[in-house]
């Protein structure tokens, strides 16, 4: 198991900063990625142990959120609420999704890895913002995992049609206990991937928000699988 991450990395053809863990081979040449996104407020380095526990075979690249919350602590998007609830800020949701898009097409030349074998997730805001890439370019990735994360409704315009998703991999891993996204998210989530045609493994934690060892280790198996298929 290779868990030594790569230094901060920023440059102009990449267009977000991040850190990467090699494959155990030490080449990224035609190896498998899985992008791992953090939450709101954290940085990339909070994911360190996720992605030191990844399958050996795979790049993993912890791509740092565009939006600066305070010392050392990223987003994709602000978030605030009223009475009628969550109020996201949609231009920076949108623009954010843009530049992992634009992240993930210039991998495969920046770093050799494998064009057909990109996976992305992530934890809370990071799993949002997951399955708004996924689910509105499929193309671009295998799959996608939300850990303790929703389905932003903004996109539903975006998403693809479900002839277009029915190769995609999904993983949801939810707390029954998570009070700050509740299990409901988890249920809505489930029920449109499954409309949608979307290849689900759905997982249900006593939890809270929070990733727990069983949600890892769950995490992690439904990503070597992805890769031996």
């Amino acid at each position: 198991m290779n868990d030594t991450l790569q230094n901060l990395i920023q440059n102009d053809v990449l267009t977000l900063k991040h850190r990467v863990r090699l494959p155990e081979n030490g080449s990224m040449d035609e190896s498998p990625c899985i992008i791992l996104l953090h939450g709101i407020g954290m940085n990339e380095a909070e994911l360190a142990n996720l992605a030191s526990l990844q399958d050996p075979r795979c790049t993993v690249i912890l791509a740092r959120g565009p939006v600066t919350f305070g010392p050392d602590r990223y987003g994709w998007f602000h978030v605030k609420f009223d009475e009628t609830g969550r109020v996201i800020n949609t231009l920076q949701a949108e623009q954010s999704r843009q530049l992992l898009l634009s992240f993930i097409e210039a991998l495969p030349d920046a770093y050799g890895i494998d064009r057909q074998k990109i996976w992305i997730g992530g934890f809370s805001q990071g799993g949002i913002m997951s399955a708004s890439v996924a689910l509105t370019v499929p193309e671009a990735v295998k799959g996608f995992a939300i850990l303790c994360g929703r389905i932003l409704p903004e996109i539903a315009p975006l998403i693809a049609v479900p002839e277009k998703l029915n190769n995609l991999h999904a993983f949801v891993a939810h707390g029954v206990k998570d009070g700050k996204l509740s299990i409901d998210f988890a249920h809505r989530t489930r029920e449109l991937l499954t409309q949608k045609t979307v290849l689900l493994t759905y997982q249900e934690y006593d939890a809270q928000h929070e990733i727990t060892s069983t949600m890892e280790r769950d995490f992690i198996q439904w990503v070597s699988d992805q890769v031996d298929a």
